[in-house]
């Protein structure tokens, strides 16, 4: 396989990956909407949150740039299971905690105004960012045999549902510190996290394929399954993450959850399919980088389909100047002069 490496770990860090100054203003967001959530719900007399938290893509670093600005943020606020208490005493129910959340996030200044959705009150900004803030409560339960107290977290979706949306982004994090070799303790570098943006910048580069697609959890959760470093080719992991996750779709679309027992995805999933006929029709593209003649122009109009850019086309060679080099032979010095 034609190594172009050098261009596509140029292309994941310039053109996908959303650069620190986006990151730095959809937090900003985040936190101005933390505050306007804590001052609204002190003002109803509601409860007060016991920890509000980032999750989702901008927790694991896997955001990425979007042509329509479409940004969004996932942070949590989390409750107390007992604060959470309905009109006649009982446990507040899913939609009574998210309309809760709503009313308290409301401000005259939006043009759109916060909604409820079904896993999460959303926000809209002018921009085209949105902050998503999902509603947890924290349990804490007595095992039935030992008399211990256990805790977990349920989300507010259709009803309450056991999730652990920070677990998550730990094993993402995990994961990859463990199996990438050039892995940053930030979790900004490692291939397994670059891999995981180039693959979501494949699914997200058509318009069309918009809402038919597979979730950036159901991939990230796939990459992970099927990842293996090779160091120094990034081309060469995502090429064969691709097609395995491919293969895996053909026989069976189910996607375990890397932290619950259950799945995140079921067979037979509509965007699961959608995301292996993609895949299948792409990856043909890439074949020419096995031939022996593959040379640059060829390669770059290969990667070009493959993410429907034509950025790779306008790329020198990078191997250009070694190649030229080796026929030249070492620069002259100053003042030298070479005689034939």
């Amino acid at each position: 396989m034609r190594d172009c490496h050098t261009l596509i770990t140029k292309y994941q860090r310039t053109e996908v990956r959303l650069p620190d100054e986006d990151r730095i203003d959809i937090f900003d967001k985040a936190k101005t909407n933390r505050q306007r959530l804590v001052g609204g719900l002190d003002a109803k007399g509601d409860p007060k949150p016991i920890g509000q938290r980032t999750q989702g893509s901008y927790a694991m670093r896997t955001m990425i740039v979007d042509s329509a600005a479409d940004y969004d943020i996932d942070d949590g606020v989390y409750f107390k299971r007992a604060d959470l208490v309905g009109p006649n005493g009982g446990d507040k129910t899913s939609r009574a905690a998210k309309e809760m959340v709503c009313d308290a996030l409301q401000d005259g200044r939006f043009n759109n105004p916060p909604e409820v959705l079904k896993n999460c009150v959303r926000v809209y900004y002018n921009e085209g960012y949105h902050v998503d803030v999902p509603v947890y409560r924290h349990m804490v339960e007595k095992n039935f045999f030992t008399g211990d107290d256990l805790d977990h977290y349920e989300l507010a979706g259709s009803d309450w549902k056991k999730s652990d949306a920070l677990a998550v982004t730990k094993w993402f994090r995990t994961f990859n510190a463990e199996n990438c070799s050039n892995a940053s303790k930030n979790g900004d570098k490692g291939q397994f996290v670059e891999v995981v943006r180039l693959l979501k910048a494949f699914a997200r580069s058509r318009s069309s394929w918009k809402g038919q697609i597979s979730s950036g959890f159901v991939i990230s959760k796939l990459i992970a399954d099927h990842f293996a470093e090779v160091v120094d080719r990034d081309d060469t992991s995502l090429r064969n993450v691709a097609r395995a996750i491919k293969n895996k779709l053909v026989w069976s679309q189910s996607v375990k959850h890397p932290c619950l027992d259950e799945n995140i995805i079921e067979d037979g999933n509509t965007k699961a399919n959608f995301l292996r006929n993609r895949l299948e029709e792409n990856l043909v593209c890439l074949d020419v980088l096995d031939e022996w003649d593959c040379d640059h122009v060829k390669a770059m109009k290969a990667w070009d389909k493959f993410f429907n850019t034509d950025w790779f086309s306008q790329q020198p060679d990078p191997d250009g100047a070694k190649s030229l080099m080796q026929k030249v032979g070492p620069a002259v010095k100053r003042g030298e002069t070479r005689y034939a």
